[in-house]
């Protein structure tokens, strides 16, 4: 866990509680994710299986999906993927039936992800917990800006922080 995330999220109440204005807060609260930018990085996919469809642009992987780009790994049981209109790049790529994504020393679980590829955004939604080190916030729903390295949390939210002190 990165030194800067730790002091961020050990004052995480202080700053909703002080420093954050009212609007920020009907947003929901923030907090960093990812470690690195792996956009210019290739991308290697398994799976199980593969189908193509020519006529709507799609392609779908599943059983066993790994898709691993940089440090940042995505899996789930079923990736389907949405190739741009000329078909000459990814659009989008939806994984579900359980999802993890892990950057770095950050991990994030949900019952779906949603990725825009050319606005580096991830959305996860269903149960989404994010762990970073002995920290873990839940919620129902997160969206994470990879260009940025922000994480926005939505719907009820629950967080464990740890001290840092042992008992």
């Amino acid at each position: 866990m990165t030194t800067a995330f730790s002091t961020a999220i050990r004052a995480f109440g202080l700053a909703l509680l002080v420093c954050v204005p009212a609007q920020t807060l009907a947003q929901g609260p923030s907090l960093a994710f990812g470690s690195s930018d792996n956009s210019d990085k290739p991308v290697e996919v398994d799976a199980d299986s593969l189908s193509v469809n020519q006529k709507d642009g799609t392609a779908e992987f599943s059983g066993n999906v790994r898709i691993v780009q940089g440090d940042m790994k995505l899996s789930a049981p079923r990736v389907l993927v949405e190739y741009t209109e000329d078909q000459s790049g990814v659009e989008r790529l939806e994984a579900s039936g359980g999802v993890t994504i892990v950057s770095g020393e950050d991990a994030a679980e949900s019952e779906t992800a949603d990725y825009r590829v050319q606005d580096r955004v991830i959305v996860m939604s269903g149960a989404v917990t994010i762990v970073q080190g002995p920290n873990t916030i839940s919620s129902d729903k997160v969206t994470i800006n990879l260009a940025t390295g922000t994480a926005q949390m939505e719907g009820r939210v629950r967080t464990v922080l740890q001290s840092g002190q042992s008992e």
